[in-house]
């Protein structure tokens, strides 16, 4: 992995962190996710003006489309994982959330892509799939099971819709040639419009989330785009297999802000198994 694509990632985790603990802090539902995709189209636009104006291409048949089934899943990733956050601790959710999508998404790139498996790859999904199990921290004596468990199903199918968006749009921009901006946009705008038929009768919650979290939405409407659209473009450079764990340092700074931000339980346990994914995701990321 090059110096250029390593910053590209990294600074990808940092911005993908900062924007979820904003997330969890107002655990919206569909009126806010409605309310991000809206902002988050109106405050790219004009990016993609310049870009136009470059002589860019913007516009292809199969943006359209990629931009569709990105719509779709990345709708499904909002929705399950705001329900993850009302439901359950934010270093349970997130690192399993961002833990087993790099693993769904290497094995889609193996068997679809044919990207090569190699031993240290599959050490680091052993290191990974070790902290899973740890930060779950399952006891059939413990109360509290209940809530785990929510977690740990909402975590895994984040996780899951994070590897087949990531997936869909890997094909976009490597194999289509799909600028990165121009999907991240058009996911955007499409996702809005899936949405809308569905907020129509909630105008009370979209003027409660404006009122309460107006500049929550606005951040995130900059911080979610961008943290993609960096992670687009390292794509371009390098396999799926190395930039889909490579992205996931954020799972450290995102267990270590809900126990600072949230004073969540069994901190220490959850970031040691934060650091085992984390290992896991160094071992991937090895060529």
């Amino acid at each position: 992995m090059s110096l250029y694509v390593l910053a590209l990632v990294l600074t990808a985790a940092v911005l993908h962190a900062s924007w979820n603990l904003l997330s969890k802090k107002t655990q919206g539902k569909a009126p806010f996710i409605w309310l991000m995709y809206i902002a988050s189209t109106l405050l790219y636009l004009p990016v993609l003006f310049v870009q136009l104006k470059q002589g860019d291409p913007i516009y292809s048949q199969p943006l359209v489309w990629f931009s569709l089934s990105s719509s779709v899943l990345h709708l499904g990733y909002f929705i399950v994982l705001q329900k993850g956050y009302r439901s359950a601790d934010l270093s349970v959710v997130y690192p399993l959330a961002r833990g087993s999508g790099p693993l769904f998404s290497s094995i889609a790139a193996v068997l679809f892509l044919h990207e090569p498996v190699t031993i240290t790859a599959t050490i680091g999904l052993l290191f990974m799939i070790a902290g899973v199990l740890l930060i779950t921290g399952l006891s059939f004596k413990k109360e509290d099971n209940a809530k785990v468990m929510t977690g740990i199903t909402y975590g895994v199918l984040t996780g899951l819709f994070i590897a087949l968006y990531t997936f869909n749009d890997t094909i976009a921009v490597k194999s289509y040639a799909v600028s990165p901006l121009s999907l991240t946009i058009g996911t955007s705008l499409f996702g809005a419009i899936l949405l809308f038929p569905f907020i129509l009768t909630k105008k009370d919650e979209l003027k409660r989330e404006l009122k309460l979290h107006k500049w929550i939405i606005v951040a995130i409407a900059i911080l979610s785009p961008a943290a993609y659209i960096l992670v687009l473009e390292a794509l371009k450079y390098a396999p799926l297999t190395v930039v889909a764990p490579a992205r996931e340092t954020s799972i450290l700074v995102g267990v270590f802000m809900g126990s600072k931000v949230f004073n969540e339980e069994d901190s220490k346990r959850r970031l040691i198994a934060s650091v085992l994914i984390l290992g896991g995701i160094i071992a991937l990321s090895l060529r």
